[in-house]
């Protein structure tokens, strides 16, 4: 059977790639996409989600979400991702009538609502659409088998010294998500800083297929650290994972958000002790099967 899924995403390079395989994977239904400010602003993320679609000629609606985190300031990464998101390749014209909606929230709403089958949310940007979600329409948590998510990091972060990129962009919608009562899954910077993807690997995705060689372009804009050495694509592991969850170690955790520490503002505080946790949190890989079931996908 074909897991059902959500997608919330703000592409982004390595959102890209996330997207790829979910579209791609024949393990995967993915139900809608929806698009939040982060990488790049909302009109950039929503175009972006609106390329991919038009890209492989995709049937899945695009809906536009938040435009802003829920009290932060906007911040961006497009020194990462490149001016529009995703530089590096040169994608046909679009039309926003491909938009499904300007309302992703209550569309997925209405999508968990009609559902037989419990729907699992993958969130590769900041949670403010999740946490609109569950808070705006608690019931339907008793529709979502879990939320997978790309953010945080047990240890240090990538845009302050304890705080990951997703997290802080809204850490009050974090905080309301990590403490909502449904299964969370972390997959934080923990497990791409371990398993960095190196050139002489992505290199042979310039020929492998169509959409690996899209990729392909697009790695060569993202400007992420230690990109001499190879690229960390953080998000594309939320569905690498879901596909082969064996082979991660994972651990139970309880993780909270920093909501007031002048230097230490959206960590995400993980107390693996704790006789309560509220997560699971992946933190490396145990193989390189990752790396087939990537590529395979692509072929």
């Amino acid at each position: 059977m074909r897991l059902p899924l959500i997608i919330d995403t703000d592409p982004g390079i390595d959102d890209a790639a996330a997207l790829s395989v979910a579209l791609l994977h024949p393990s995967f239904d993915v139900k809608m996409i929806s698009t939040v400010n982060g990488n790049v602003g909302i009109e950039k993320t929503t175009a972006n989600a609106l390329k991919l679609k038009a890209f492989f000629n995709s049937d899945v609606p695009v809906h536009r979400g938040a435009t802003k985190p829920l009290i932060s300031k906007v911040i961006d990464a497009s020194h990462v991702h490149g001016e529009s998101g995703m530089d590096g390749y040169d994608f046909p014209s679009l039309s926003i009538n491909q938009l499904a909606s300007t309302n992703s929230i209550t569309a997925m709403r209405d999508i968990l609502l009609q559902t037989d089958t419990p729907i699992t949310i993958v969130a590769l940007g900041p949670l403010t659409n999740i946490a609109l979600l569950i808070s705006t329409f608690p019931e339907v948590k008793d529709f979502i088998k879990e939320i997978v998510l790309m953010g945080g990091s047990a240890g240090r972060g990538n845009v302050t010294p304890l705080a990951e990129f997703n997290i802080y962009s809204d850490p009050e919608a974090a905080h309301i998500v990590f403490n909502c009562g449904l299964p969370i899954t972390m997959i934080g910077l923990d497990l791409a800083r371990q398993s960095l993807l190196t050139h002489d690997y992505l290199a042979s995705f310039e020929h492998l297929s169509r959409t690996s060689a899209m990729l392909y372009q697009l790695f060569q804009h993202y400007r992420e650290k230690d990109f001499a050495q190879g690229l960390k694509l953080y998000d594309v592991f939320t569905v690498l994972y879901l596909l082969d969850t064996e082979s991660y170690e994972t651990h139970l955790a309880d993780v909270q958000i920093e909501l007031q520490g002048t230097l230490t503002r959206g960590a995400t505080v993980v107390d693996f002790d704790s006789p309560y946790p509220n997560c699971t949190i992946v933190t490396s890989s145990l193989n390189d099967n990752y790396r087939s079931i990537f590529k395979n996908t692509l072929k």
